[in-house]
């Protein structure tokens, strides 16, 4: 069966969610958390399917079906986000954004053919996806927190402030995901360590020390949280250098060697 018609139905539900989700951010009307949660459970379990079909049913890491599994990470732990703590600005980002990985995956990138793994490999991989997916909700709750605070400087109360959760529910939420991710990354990098030989001759030593020097900035965003309370603009900029860093780390070297110099990684 061709992928094409679910991938684009997934495509047209994560659009129409994040629309929903958006609506009281736009108008201050009432939102319609119920429908986009639906559809966005039915983008997701489409996109799962998809990315089952293309890459036979195995861990693809090539750059563009990467991109668009990590994608489809990120939209589910979204999903389970806002079933527990309603945050729209979320799904607001994160469903586009996704949207956009599946169709560039689905109908513009080349085929590709998943390299076969042992499972240390693929549990070291699992992390590193869980990992990246809850710190790229950190960021983007980290995006949320900085428009807040200069629309609260500035006396902007929007229809779209009033929508979204509390500045404190946000930074509390902010800290609690990046403690979770902190500790992923962690574990990330000690399966690295035990399970990924080799470092050189598999082009990852610039992969594993991005990833190390991510898990620095995180850590002592950490750190001083703990011993000296930061928070607000601090914490923001450490965030989102931390994933910065991270993303040069998961996707910048695979970039360059697949889609510059043509070498699988």
């Amino acid at each position: 069966m061709s992928l094409a018609l679910p991938a684009a139905l997934a495509i047209v539900l994560y659009l129409a969610a994040a629309g929903a989700l958006a609506r009281p951010l736009l108008s201050g009307r009432k939102p319609l958390s119920g429908t986009a949660l639906s559809m966005a459970t039915v983008a997701v379990l489409l996109h799962i399917g998809v990315l089952l079909g293309m890459h036979r049913g195995a861990l693809d890491l090539h750059f563009f079906a990467a991109l668009s599994l990590v994608a489809c990470v990120v939209a589910a732990m979204t999903l389970l986000m806002n079933m527990s703590r309603p945050v729209a600005g979320l799904g607001v980002i994160v469903f586009p954004l996704t949207a956009l990985l599946l169709a560039v995956d689905s109908f513009l990138a080349p085929p590709t053919h998943p390299m076969p793994m042992d499972w240390q490999i693929k549990l070291h991989v699992t992390v590193a996806l869980l990992a990246f997916g809850v710190l790229s909700i950190a960021a983007v709750l980290a995006i949320l927190l900085a428009v807040q605070e200069r629309a609260l400087r500035r006396s902007n109360f929007g229809p779209w402030l009033r929508a979204l959760p509390p500045l404190t529910m946000t930074e509390g939420l902010l800290f609690r995901l990046i403690h979770a991710g902190f500790t992923l990354l962690t574990l990330t990098l000690v399966t690295g360590i035990v399970f990924v030989h080799n470092l050189f001759g598999q082009n990852l030593l610039q992969k594993t020390v991005l990833s190390v020097i991510a898990w620095l900035v995180f850590g002592a965003l950490l750190w001083g949280r703990w011993k000296h309370g930061w928070r607000g603009r601090r914490a923001v900029n450490l965030t989102l250098t931390g994933m910065a860093v991270l993303v040069l780390a998961f996707f910048g070297s695979k970039f360059v060697l697949e889609m510059i110099m043509h070498r699988p990684m």
